[in-house]
């Protein structure tokens, strides 16, 4: 069936297009941002939503209609693994989006950003901790699809 690999291409873009942004984010966030630096970190970051979104639809229509049956995944404790990370990067991101669309109002005005020592640190403590979660993910996915954890 020819969706099933056009699925897997858009599960793949997407899963890259979340793990491309999350390190952008992490490489150009600094303390001192001009309103360039700041609008592109804003840009990332809705990329970053786009992209998970995607990668939650299509994996899950992926799961049900195109590949091993629901059976198969429900039944891998990395599948469960990758869902829980997800689910917890996407918690940890709300911190970051939050901080970034305060930001909405300086860049209208043109003004650069200075992020206070404490949001940094926590912010890029955050950061930090998703791309590692991702790698992690990206791993266990790995050790998913070929079946490995199944009794």
């Amino acid at each position: 069936m020819i969706w099933s690999p056009v699925f897997a291409f858009l599960h793949f873009m997407a899963a890259f297009t979340v793990m491309f942004t999350v390190v952008y984010e992490r490489l150009m966030y600094k303390q001192n941002l001009t309103v360039n630096e700041a609008r592109r970190l804003q840009t990332a970051d809705r990329w970053y939503g786009v992209g998970a979104i995607v990668v939650l639809i299509v994996g899950f229509l992926r799961v049900f209609y195109f590949e091993k049956g629901s059976e198969y995944y429900f039944s891998n404790p990395f599948f469960h693994l990758k869902l829980t990370l997800f689910i917890i990067i996407g918690l940890l991101s709300i911190y970051p989006t939050i901080r970034f669309m305060k930001w909405n109002k300086s860049i209208k005005n043109g003004e650069p950003i200075h992020v206070e020592d404490s949001v940094f640190k926590i912010t890029k403590r955050i950061l930090n901790l998703e791309v590692a979660l991702l790698v992690i993910l990206l791993f266990s996915a790995s050790f998913m699809a070929k079946g490995l954890g199944l009794i």
